[in-house]
């Protein structure tokens, strides 16, 4: 048997105000969009803005169900509206901001299982890395210069 590590490596800015403008825009979209997002059941919204390679940003907030399995995460509601309106282009950045009606959420949020899972399709797809960018309500915000970093086993169709 032998043993292997793997490492991973974050950016991490202090605040909103550390980011470069076009990232802070980018996360202010994100803050607002999670205002909109339908979480009567966890109460606990997210909002997603994504920067494609056209320049356009789509943006998502969480939807829930009361058949849980049945709603989505913002970073899913986000990508996959991006892949349906413009499936040929790149994502380049993802910001990701998350709040909680019940307790301040002061740390970074990072996307679920699910949504890694769904960013690295679309990072294998285009080739390219994809940025992201995710914050609680406040402080900190890490950056994650590609999916591989939160997912370092990725599966991907290499392996079907």
């Amino acid at each position: 048997m032998k043993k292997v590590t793997i490492t991973t490596e974050f950016s991490v800015f202090e605040n909103k105000e550390q980011l470069p403008s076009e990232i802070k825009d980018l996360m202010e979209m994100a803050i607002e969009v999670r205002k909109k997002a339908y979480a009567p059941y966890s109460k606990f919204k997210v909002g997603a803005a994504i920067l494609l390679d056209n320049g356009k940003i789509v943006l998502g907030s969480n939807q829930e169900n009361a058949a849980y399995p049945s709603g989505l995460c913002a970073e899913r509601v986000a990508i996959f509206q991006a892949g349906a309106i413009y499936p040929d282009a790149k994502i380049l950045k993802l910001a990701i901001s998350a709040t909680s009606d019940e307790k301040p959420v002061t740390s970074p949020i990072p996307p679920c299982g699910s949504c890694r899972q769904s960013i690295a399709e679309y990072e294998f797809k285009q080739k390219t890395p994809i940025e992201i960018f995710f914050m609680g309500e406040s402080g900190e915000i890490y950056k994650s210069d590609s999916l591989t970093n939160l997912l370092p086993l990725v599966f991907d169709k290499n392996y079907l």
